[in-house]
């Protein structure tokens, strides 16, 4: 067995890993699991088997999250939609799978949840799709791939009706005006909007440092959709969107997605992630492909008891608050993800 070692996030060996690493996306990177360990107390550091150089070989982003009634749990990671473990062969992988086994166990811990499969571990029903569209190409050539109508038209629609695209600049642009709109989304929703000082911490360890990127669509000035991005080491991933339900009709959506995509193709990244979508989202599913873009099932890994990732637990509570959220003031849905967005994890 190689040698096993928990980093924590701060020590420069598990940056300079996840750098190098093909397959690291934004959700390795070291920024965005402290932005979900500072605001929510979590405990995060990184598991890694390293050969005899000691060298890291394989690693894997967890957080520690701690619940009175179920006791402690690893997640690879909470609020992420895909995060696999950074090997390079399957072998590797069952010593990755190994090492996690006797840590968990001699750290006391009961359950262990991957967002994405793991050998030896068990495998969730797939219970969300993930859309990937590859760029590599000219901003024309990925645009021809757009279906013609439900896209191409969208974007002309857009843009005959003067609406404009922006970056973020300042940490308002994220603090504010996104989270306006994205309070009045989840409400809309019926859900708990995350905590703003989440978002507050997006910006200062992840915005700010050039991990991601805000983007905002406005009308004659006034912002009707919004959207935060991470993207690092090739990828672009669309993380949080939001948008004033009103102004659909100008298909704001369509032109900040055509934005993204092609700043995407002009800065050199090699892959646009429209992120997670939940089984039974049909018309949100449909979106995603009429952009091209390839679709996977979303499989995670458990061990130590049946998985509920943070999507299940936000739909249980959907289901159970959504009418009084949906009906109530927007006040409740920011108290209610105060108090209990921190245990969907």
């Amino acid at each position: 067995m190689n040698d096993i070692s928990i980093l924590e996030l701060t020590d420069p060996r598990w940056g300079d890993f996840v750098a190098r690493h093909p397959d690291a996306t934004p959700f390795h990177h070291p920024d965005w699991i402290r932005v979900v360990a500072c605001c929510y107390g979590y405990r995060a550091f990184a598991l890694t088997t390293s050969d005899p150089t000691g060298a890291i070989r394989t690693g894997l982003p967890v957080v520690e999250v701690r619940h009175l009634r179920s006791g402690n749990k690893w997640v690879s990671l909470p609020y992420t939609d895909y995060c696999p473990p950074l090997v390079s062969c399957r072998q590797d992988e069952e010593h990755l799978a190994s090492a996690l086994q006797l840590t968990s166990r001699a750290a006391g811990v009961r359950r262990v949840e991957i967002r994405a499969p793991l050998t030896g571990f068990s495998s969730t029903a797939p219970m969300a799709l993930r859309h990937v569209l590859a760029l590599g190409r000219s901003p024309a050539d990925v645009y021809a791939g757009f279906h013609r109508s439900q896209v191409q038209r969208n974007i002309r629609r857009a843009e005959r009706y003067g609406l404009t695209v922006r970056q973020a600049a300042r940490p308002q642009d994220l603090v504010d005006t996104f989270y306006r709109l994205h309070l009045q989304t989840r409400r809309r929703l019926g859900v708990p909007v995350q905590p703003r000082r989440f978002f507050r911490l997006l910006w200062e360890k992840t915005i700010s440092t050039g991990l991601g990127s805000v983007l905002i669509v406005e009308a004659a000035g006034r912002p009707i959709a919004a959207a935060v991005f991470l993207a690092w080491n090739g990828t672009v991933i669309y993380k949080f969107g939001a948008s004033d339900a009103s102004t659909w009709s100008l298909r704001p959506n369509h032109l900040l997605f055509w934005y993204a995509i092609r700043t995407a193709c002009e800065q050199g990244y090699r892959w646009f992630d429209f992120g997670r979508t939940d089984v039974g989202q049909e018309g949100l599913r449909n979106f995603k492909l009429s952009w091209g873009a390839a679709e996977e099932s979303l499989v995670y890994g458990t061990m130590g008891g049946r998985a509920e990732p943070a999507s299940v637990a936000e739909g249980k509570a959907a289901r159970m608050m959504g009418p009084v959220i949906r009906h109530g003031p927007l006040l409740l849905c920011r108290a209610t993800g105060e108090m209990l967005y921190r245990y969907t994890a």
